[in-house]
């Protein structure tokens, strides 16, 4: 069987493809494709705790422990103690952190309604199906 057969050979190709643009829009605003996935995880009203983020995005707590504190020496993000659970710590968005998540969510938003333009929705339904199946067969220890 060639690679290019293979399904994981496809996602792999067409998620490097799609990392690599987004790379290059956010390297544009200064930021990275984490850093704009994590921004746009973050609820500015109530915070969002950080052992929230991670399993959002797919993310280990250690990945995203590095991610953070780059956005915040980057004054991107702030921390606080939750009031009521001192354990808890939530992250919040900063003035600079606003104008890159909502710079990220215009670049997310165009290329969804790009795909969406070119690829007709009784396709779409497919592929989401489809990611859905496998993402459900790897979590339930289907594969192997």
């Amino acid at each position: 069987m060639k690679p290019e057969e293979t399904v994981d050979y496809n996602f792999k190709v067409c998620w490097h493809a799609i990392s690599r643009m987004y790379n290059n829009e956010a390297a544009k605003a200064d930021i990275t494709t984490s850093v704009g996935f994590v921004l746009l995880n973050i609820n500015q009203e109530t915070g969002t705790p950080a052992t929230k983020i991670a399993p959002l995005l797919g993310l280990e707590a250690r990945s995203l422990t590095r991610i953070l504190k780059s956005m915040e020496e980057q004054e991107l993000i702030y921390k606080e103690s939750d009031p009521y659970d001192k354990r808890l710590v939530r992250i919040f968005l900063t003035e600079k952190g606003l104008q890159k998540k909502e710079f990220s969510r215009q670049v997310v938003k165009q290329f969804n309604k790009r795909v969406r333009e070119e690829l007709p929705q009784h396709e779409l339904d497919v592929f989401f199906k489809v990611c859905v199946r496998i993402q459900g067969m790897i979590e339930n220890k289907e594969v192997f």
